[in-house]
């Protein structure tokens, strides 16, 4: 079996760069001959993917965080549709927060996540597609493959992203310290949300979670219920409220235990549309797409029903 591996160098604060030679002789000792490529900038992951699948690799493995496996799987993704080949998706999570591997029970640790993916079993789940407002003004879209959310989650990957502590202390640790400072300063912004032919929700949130898997932020498990194979996003809304309480509720994320909590709603679906109420610049709460920040709303969110094989 051909195997393709693209590798971020900065992932986890660079932490996978500093073991790269022992993780590259653990791969070639596994699956001799690997095709191994490395990104330089975002939106690498997608392309050197599809270059992965026509060389025809049927195992890609995405070495890095949640940004850098969500990029290669919306590679795989747009190789499918263009020429009916199923590629694996394998996982080496390196990255700050390794949500999508917290909920495909993928070890952390690199030699057993090589096992994983030399012995696992291959799941088929559902994947996202968003299309959003990207940098330039510019009507965007890609797939996701574990959460997209938009408002302060947004600005905490932007803040996460930028700092320098990645890789030297715990991703817990650094989200939640970034999730608070943002929070703080963040200004609650007022949407429409639109789920499947459902009346709409205008309402005033500091969040927005539409959610395949369970878990984002560094282990807060944001959609205890979700499970990225039955054909619906969980949808989680948390409206404004006093910032103080909210801060002070964050810990109950960690655990799941927020679905009672006055503050928040959730949905099911297959479809979501979000945009901004009033002022539309005011309102365009940024998005957060597995971990990275590439835009902001007016987006809409769509199922993709069983379209990827995980290797886990």
């Amino acid at each position: 079996m051909k195997i393709g591996v693209v590798r971020n160098p900065v992932a986890g604060g660079g932490r996978l760069e500093t073991h790269w030679t022992e993780v590259a002789t653990a791969l070639s000792e596994r699956f001799g001959d690997v095709e191994m490529r490395e990104t330089e900038e975002p939106g690498d992951g997608a392309v050197i993917a599809r270059d992965l699948v026509a060389l025809g690799c049927q195992i890609v493995v995405a070495a890095g965080g949640d940004g850098t496996i969500s990029e290669v799987a919306d590679g795989i993704l747009q190789m499918q549709a263009e020429t009916g080949v199923d590629t694996i998706l394998g996982v080496l999570p390196c990255g700050t927060g390794s949500d999508f591997a917290r909920g495909m029970g993928i070890p952390a640790e690199v030699k057993a996540a090589i096992a994983r993916i030399a012995e696992g079993k291959d799941r088929l789940i559902d994947a996202g597609r968003i299309s959003f407002i990207d940098e330039h003004g510019r009507l965007a879209s890609r797939h996701f493959v574990n959460i997209a959310s938009l408002g302060m989650s947004g600005a905490t990957v932007r803040a996460v992203n930028a700092d320098r502590r990645k890789g030297r202390v715990s991703a817990k640790a650094l989200f939640f310290w970034r999730t608070v400072t943002e929070f703080l300063r963040y200004r609650f912004q007022d949407v429409r949300i639109v789920v499947d032919d459902g009346a709409p929700v205008e309402t005033r949130v500091a969040l927005v979670a539409v959610a395949n898997e369970r878990f984002f932020g560094g282990g807060m498990m944001i959609a205890p219920d979700a499970e990225p194979d039955d054909g619906l996003f969980d949808i989680v809304i948390l409206r404004a409220a006093s910032k103080l309480r909210l801060i002070f509720d964050i810990r109950l994320l960690y655990g799941g235990r927020h679905r009672n909590h006055p503050a928040i709603t959730i949905l099911r679906g297959r479809k979501v549309t979000v945009e901004p109420l009033g002022d539309p610049l005011a309102n365009a709460a940024l998005v957060d797409i597995d971990g990275e920040s590439p835009g902001h709303i007016p987006a809409t969110y769509e199922m993709v029903p069983k379209a990827l094989k995980v290797r886990c």
